[in-house]
Formats: C-alpha cells, sequence, structure tokens
C-alpha cells in the first residue's frame, strides 16, 4: 500500500487479502489516496483478515474505477481462475505490451 500511494509511475494495480482496521489512519490515509484502476481479491472465509475488514480498506481506496472479487476458501485459496481476471484486467489497463 505505501509504494503504491507513494509511486505514480503505476498505472493500475491487483490487490488482496488484507483489511482496514479500526485505529489504522495512515493506513486509510494511503489507500485513499490510491486512484488508478485497482481491482481487489479477497477471500470470504479468510482465517486472517475479516470480512467487514477487507470491505472497509476496498471502501477506502479513492479509485473511481475498483472490482473487488470475493471467493469461497481461505486466505491462501484463491482459485485459480483468478489468475485469468488478473491477466484480463492487466489487459485493459496497460494492453498486450503491458505498457
Amino acid at each position: 500500500m505505501p509504494f503504491l500511494a507513494a509511486e505514480p509511475r503505476v498505472q493500475c494495480a491487483v490487490l488482496g487479502l488484507n483489511g482496514l482496521r479500526p485505529g489504522a489512519d495512515e493506513f486509510a490515509r494511503q489507500a485513499a489516496s490510491i486512484t488508478i484502476p485497482l481491482l481487489f481479491v479477497f477471500q470470504r472465509h479468510d482465517e486472517l483478515v475479516n470480512v467487514e475488514a477487507g470491505l472497509a480498506l476496498f471502501d477506502a481506496f479513492g479509485a473511481k474505477e475498483k472490482t473487488m472479487h470475493i471467493n469461497p476458501g481461505g486466505h491462501v485459496g484463491i482459485p485459480a481462475h483468478e489468475r485469468e481476471e488478473f491477466e484480463r484486467f492487466f489487459l485493459r489497463h496497460l494492453g498486450p505490451g503491458g505498457v
């Protein structure tokens, strides 16, 4: 998060498996400053981050174009099909050359 908040060369990002906890004011400010297109992936039964914290982080992002994918399963259980979604997202925003 600090990297994306500080690096203007990044044009889009896929993030996930994180949340915004009460009192994490600096983290919330960083999230609000991120305005690039985002794809946020979250696991519904994540044993490390609860759904409310994940939704709070998603809501905190300043991006006008942001999408959240919520899948069943635990923290490390992101379905393989999400990789295809990541590729489509990057192709849509960066083009086939990834520029």
